[in-house]
């Protein structure tokens, strides 16, 4: 089977998978979330062991689910928002961990732990803000933003293998092009428009913000995961997805537009 097929064939699974827990319902997504959360720290933590450095890697996993559980609970109305004050004890206890661990790098060890709970745990925490945005859980918003983003993903591959010359960002990604970034983002505002038309949670001029967000910074976000991999000197940040790399691959977009979506719906919408 070739690379091409399988990547076919697991993207279309991965849809069909993420789309139906979505629509489901409110806990549905939740599993789904924390799956997907909990793996990409576990593959974030075991990247950076590749650079002989040691997060504690318990401490991160355990305080970035609780992160990410923590503003689904809070954005549910489960719990107030004065449950957020529980995590700063709890967090700050890793320096107090870090005294007993023999290791020569231990600023290292903590500033790396706490870089999985920013970099992952908090963007797929923040997803929480966009599927209570309207107080009660709904789909449209957060499956929106799924939708927009792989049109940005299928748009510039398409578009960068057929008209694919000018370099973007040769240093740091040397096959992406502006022609498959400009392809990819024309697709993924004609997706956010599509979504206005049916989905009135938001009006079109904010989809269309929403989706040039998500083209811009989450563009951004592919170079961010493709500068960590360069510095680990590796290719794919996993192989646990078949032709699409690991978690951290499939998600690199989201993750780092994820903080400007919410903020976005929270202040401007």
């Amino acid at each position: 089977m070739g690379n091409l097929t399988q990547r076919i064939i697991a993207g279309l699974a991965g849809a069909f998978i993420m789309i139906s827990a979505i629509c489901f319902n409110e806990w549905s997504y939740f599993a789904l979330l924390f799956i997907i959360c909990l793996l990409s720290l576990i593959e974030f933590y075991n990247l950076i062991e590749v650079a002989e450095i040691k997060p504690n890697k318990i401490f991160g996993v355990v305080s970035g689910m609780m992160i990410f559980t923590l503003i689904f609970l809070i954005e549910k109305q489960v719990l107030t928002f004065e449950c957020y004050f529980l995590l700063f004890p709890f967090l700050f206890l890793l320096f107090l961990m870090e005294l007993f661990r023999k290791n020569d790098k231990p600023f290292f060890n903590i500033a790396f732990t706490f870089l999985g709970n920013i970099y992952i745990a908090l963007p797929f925490g923040l997803l929480n803000v966009c599927a209570f945005y309207l107080q009660d859980y709904n789909f449209h918003i957060i499956l929106g933003i799924l939708l927009i983003l792989w049109a940005n993903d299928i748009g510039g591959y398409v578009a960068g293998m057929a008209l694919g010359k000018t370099k973007l960002f040769f240093r740091i990604s040397p096959k992406k092009t502006w022609e498959g970034s400009i392809g990819g983002g024309l697709f993924a505002l004609a997706i956010g428009f599509s979504l206005s038309l049916f989905w009135k949670e938001l009006d079109t001029l904010h989809w269309l913000i929403l989706a040039t967000i998500i083209v811009v910074v989450g563009s951004y976000g592919d170079l961010v995961e493709s500068l960590l991999k360069r510095s680990l000197a590796i290719k794919d940040s996993a192989q646990t997805i078949p032709g699409h790399g690991g978690f951290l691959d499939r998600f690199d977009g989201l993750l780092l537009s994820s903080p400007f979506i919410a903020a976005f719906l929270k202040i401007f919408s």
